[in-house]
């Protein structure tokens, strides 16, 4: 008997050993950088923002010159056609080979493109009229520049929005990354609170315990009637079913908050805070300021009023009066020697003034230009909406802060209060001079009074995350929350 007593025990102590080994105790930073690596909607932002950043850097190498070469290794052509002039029919055939060589250069500050190109070809053609064949070699340089005029600068534009869709990219992947940190903040903290809510209870039912081994003694010892046992008993039993209902509320509580992080719900995991209280000197125009200059949703509007500029540019330029200039110069030289080819060479020369003169719209043009003067006009009314929003978001952010500190002072004292006047009902109760209902009162009030500071210090620290979202500055550490979106590649 005592070798099975003893097995049984090693069992239990091993099965609680492994039990805590393998469970995961997290921080509030372990679930944020957990959560950040398992978040879909993070993932989706950063392929969302290396989109972005890939585009613009294509933008970008197509400034540059570009390069290209293409050859033809041999093309034969065989054609047979009617003469009306001479009444006759005719075959020529031809083979040839040939390859093109170019350098385009865009001019990012004019719009315009130089081009330097080079096409050499050999050919040897038959016609069956003149009964002649020719071998010739041919070669065209020549050196190319377009211009378009009297319109925007289609480049510098294009390139200008690939660069505001990157800096728009990276805000909304920073707002996903605060909101997420915002979420899984409050349901970590909620799991905290559910898992201080247990705590205490599991504290209250002790104690009924302990009362109702107290008034048991007593009725035992003729000194108590039965009635105080039996509401002992069922002060104790209330305690024991909330208990049971905190555990239910924690664990339902901890599913939740596994399936943001992205945590498998079959892991075993436990949370620690440090909720401890320490005020935070906050500068309310600081945070006005910060808030104003920083926030990346007022950088977004900024974005989409520039880019409504962009819009009413390109609308104005619909159906306008504009203009194309192109000039090349060159040299061409055919010979059926290679190395003669340009002894008899020809100039290549090209000046092309063109212009495109609208007539008559019926007005369209100028209803698309109204159309995009108003939607400009709309984003403005926007801005001013959103400075408004960040003005008292920033300032009742900052009023709950100083409110919770108040608060935060009024539970400590509500505790102290709830547990010294415990202490001393437990007196009375051990006396006789206090019933067991009235106990349990008291032992409710005491309950309360921990569960509204823990409730007090958790919304503080809520508050604080609250105001450093609002003013993008972080008065916990002194430094801003997010780095300068100019900086970024």
């Amino acid at each position: 008997m005592n070798v099975r007593k003893t097995l049984i025990l090693f069992y239990l102590v091993g099965l609680f050993g492994l039990k805590s080994f393998a469970q995961q105790t997290l921080t509030l930073e372990d679930a944020l950088r957990i959560a950040m690596e398992n978040s879909p909607d993070i993932k989706r932002s950063m392929l969302n923002l290396e989109r972005s950043r890939q585009s613009l850097r294509a933008q970008q190498a197509a400034l540059k010159s570009k390069f290209s070469l293409s050859v033809t290794p041999f093309d034969f052509t065989r054609i047979r056609q009617f003469n009306t002039f001479f009444n006759t029919w005719n075959t020529n055939d031809s083979k040839s080979s040939s390859g093109n060589l170019s350098v385009t250069q865009p001019i990012k500050w004019t719009d315009g493109t130089l081009s330097l190109i080079n096409r050499f070809e050999w050919q040897d053609a038959y016609s069956e009229y003149s009964n002649e064949r020719n071998k010739t070699f041919n070669n065209n340089l020549y050196l190319s520049y377009n211009q378009p005029l009297f319109t925007y600068n289609q480049t510098r534009l294009d390139l200008r929005e690939l660069e505001l869709d990157f800096e728009n990219t990276y805000l909304s992947y920073a707002l996903q990354k605060l909101g997420l940190e915002y979420q899984v903040s409050l349901n970590f903290y909620n799991v905290y609170k559910n898992k201080m809510s247990y705590q205490i209870a599991v504290e209250e039912f002790n104690n009924q315990d302990q009362s109702l081994q107290i008034i048991k003694n007593k009725v035992d010892a003729g000194l108590s009637a039965k009635e105080e046992l039996y509401q002992a008993e069922l002060n104790l039993a209330t305690s024991k079913s909330t208990v049971q209902n905190s555990q239910v509320t924690l664990e339902n509580s901890l599913d939740e908050f596994k399936r943001l992080t992205g945590i498998s719900l079959m892991e075993d995991i436990d949370v620690i805070a440090d909720v401890s209280h320490q005020p935070v000197n906050v500068d309310i125009q600081k945070a006005l300021d910060t808030g104003l200059g920083k926030r990346m949703e007022l950088q977004q509007r900024n974005i989409d009023i520039e880019n409504s500029l962009a819009n009413l540019t390109r609308t104005k330029a619909y159906n306008e009066f504009k203009g194309d200039l192109t000039l090349t110069y060159g040299i061409i030289g055919t010979n059926e020697e290679y190395e003669h080819i340009y002894d008899e060479a020809t100039r290549n020369q090209k000046v092309s003034l063109s212009f495109e003169i609208p007539l008559f719209d019926w007005g369209e043009r100028n209803a698309r230009i109204k159309a995009a003067e108003a939607t400009l006009n709309n984003q403005h009314l926007s801005m001013e909406n959103q400075k408004n929003d960040i003005i008292i978001g920033v300032r009742q952010a900052v009023r709950d802060l100083q409110n919770l500190e108040v608060q935060i002072e009024i539970a400590r004292q509500n505790v102290s209060n709830a547990q010294l006047t415990y202490e001393i009902k437990l007196e009375q109760y051990k006396n006789g001079d206090l019933t067991s209902m009235d106990l349990n009162l008291y032992q409710i009030q005491l309950s309360d009074r921990k569960t509204g500071l823990v409730n007090a210090l958790i919304n503080y620290k809520l508050a604080l995350l609250n105001l450093k979202i609002e003013s993008m500055w972080d008065f916990v550490r002194n430094e801003p929350v997010i780095p300068d979106v100019k900086s970024l590649d």
